[in-house]
């Protein structure tokens, strides 16, 4: 049984155009993650999308630029995405959990170890999926630069995951000839591949996302970068079959209760 953390980016879990959600991947993402709990594996989600679901519900015409435009949106939606989550889950047996955090909770001790406890009390009940975001209502990081990126990761090592995997628009880390790189072992050699460009409702890129990649290896979680949009994409990472670009992680690691 591994824990398994996994990420969702704007871009696929928005419609085109990025002022809706797409309700349908949804659906398909929790049969996923339905099917991996029912493999016996615990399953953590930190997802993006709470500004894109705040734009449709406030009947904005486009995703707002301004800071406070954002939180505004992502206030509203993230009841919204939520509510997303526990719709589908449930036709599983499953619960959906919501938990805000920002990087300060991650770096103070004491509210690092409050959420780290309330996660194994979570994760102990084994119908709940605990779904992380960022507190976009105060914090402003994720929203200007990583997309939840650095996020996932930090979690991913505050759960003491064995796997990490973020889901993109692209199929994985791409070389110089727009091939897709199906394995890297160093980390740093990987930031040479990554061009100027990222989908149209996505934050980050690439380099976020490899950024993320180097915090979660070190730390020794095994990361995967692959398409969100790929039909068994997410059990395909989980079962080590060839999707995406897979990141192996130091064999030695310190215990995920430390």
């Amino acid at each position: 049984m591994k824990r398994i953390v996994i990420k969702l980016g704007t871009g696929i879990l928005a419609k085109p155009g990025g002022r809706s959600l797409d309700t349908a991947q949804f659906k398909r993402l929790a049969d996923e993650f339905a099917a991996l709990a029912g493999e016996g594996h615990s399953v953590v989600v930190v997802s993006s999308g709470a500004v894109t679901a705040g734009v449709s519900a406030m009947g904005l015409p486009d995703r707002p630029t301004d800071l406070p435009g954002k939180q505004a949106c992502a206030s509203v939606g993230q009841p919204l995405l939520i509510r997303e989550f526990e719709r589908n889950l449930s036709r599983h047996g499953l619960h959906a959990a919501q938990l805000l955090l920002t990087h300060d909770d991650i770096d103070s001790r004491k509210r690092r170890i409050n959420a780290r406890n309330t996660l194994e009390r979570l994760l102990a009940a084994r119908t709940v999926v605990p779904i992380f975001n960022e507190n976009d209502s105060v914090a402003v990081e994720e929203l200007n630069f990583g997309d939840n990126d650095r996020l996932s990761a930090e979690i991913a090592l505050l759960v003491g995951a064995d796997l990490l995997i973020i889901l993109t628009s692209a199929d994985g880390v791409l070389d110089s000839e727009r091939r897709r790189v199906p394995l890297i072992r160093e980390i740093d050699s990987a930031f040479a591949l990554v061009l100027p460009e990222k989908g149209a409702n996505s934050i980050g890129g690439m380099a976020a996302k490899l950024t993320a990649v180097k915090i979660a290896v070190t730390g020794g979680v095994e990361t995967v970068i692959a398409d969100g949009r790929l039909q068994g994409g997410v059990l395909a990472a989980a079962h080590g079959e060839d999707v995406g670009t897979r990141f192996p992680a130091p064999k030695k690691r310190t215990s995920r209760r430390s």
